[in-house]
C-alpha cells in the first residue's frame, strides 16, 4: 500500500452466517482489541465462539468489511434502534476498526460513507457513535463527516456516555 495515497476499497455488507465474513469480523475486531484504542486486550475465546451466533440472532445488526485486493483492513459495525423523540430508526456505530497498514488512507471515510448509506436507506433520522477523547484522528473524522457533541438544550450542557457493566 502507497502511504500517501487515498486507497480505493472494495466495501462488503457481512452476511453474518458466512463463515469467511465472520472469520475477517472477528479477525479485525481482535486486532482493535488489541490496540490501545480498543482497550489493549485480545478478544476471549468465549467471544470468538459467541459472537458470530449472537450477530446472526441480532435482526437489526449491519456491518461491513472494507478490503484492499483481498485483504480485508477495516469493518464498522452497527445497529438499528429507534429515536422516541423522532419516532424514527437510528443506527448506532458501535465500531470502526482500520487495521494499522491501512490508516490514513481514507478506508475509515469509505466505511463511514457506506454505514450512513445504509442508514438513508433505510430511512434513519440520524447515526450516533462514542468516541474516545484521545482518539484524535478519529474524532476529527467524525467532525469532519459532521458529526457533533449531543444536546437538547445548551443550558443543559452535552450529553455523555456512561456505562455499567454487569
Amino acid at each position: 500500500m502507497n502511504p500517501s495515497q487515498t486507497t480505493n476499497c472494495t466495501i462488503q455488507r457481512v452476511d453474518y452466517a458466512d463463515a469467511e465474513q465472520m472469520h475477517h469480523v472477528l479477525n479485525l475486531l481482535d486486532a482493535y482489541a488489541r490496540d490501545p484504542m480498543g482497550g489493549g486486550e485480545a478478544l476471549a475465546d468465549h467471544v470468538r465462539a459467541e459472537l458470530p451466533v449472537l450477530l446472526r440472532a441480532t435482526q437489526h445488526a449491519v456491518s461491513f468489511i472494507a478490503f484492499v485486493d483481498a485483504e480485508a483492513v477495516g469493518l464498522i459495525n452497527g445497529f438499528e434502534t429507534v429515536s422516541t423523540f423522532a419516532a424514527k430508526r437510528l443506527i448506532n456505530i458501535h465500531d470502526l476498526a482500520v487495521l494499522s497498514v491501512a490508516r490514513g488512507k481514507g478506508v475509515a471515510t469509505q466505511l463511514m460513507q457506506a454505514m450512513e448509506a445504509h442508514a438513508r436507506a433505510r430511512q434513519c433520522c440520524k447515526l450516533t457513535l462514542e468516541v474516545l477523547t484521545g482518539n484524535q484522528q478519529a474524532g476529527a473524522l467524525y467532525a469532519a463527516m459532521g458529526y457533533r457533541q449531543y444536546e437538547l438544550d445548551p443550558k443543559m450542557g452535552q450529553a455523555v456516555f456512561l456505562q455499567k457493566k454487569l
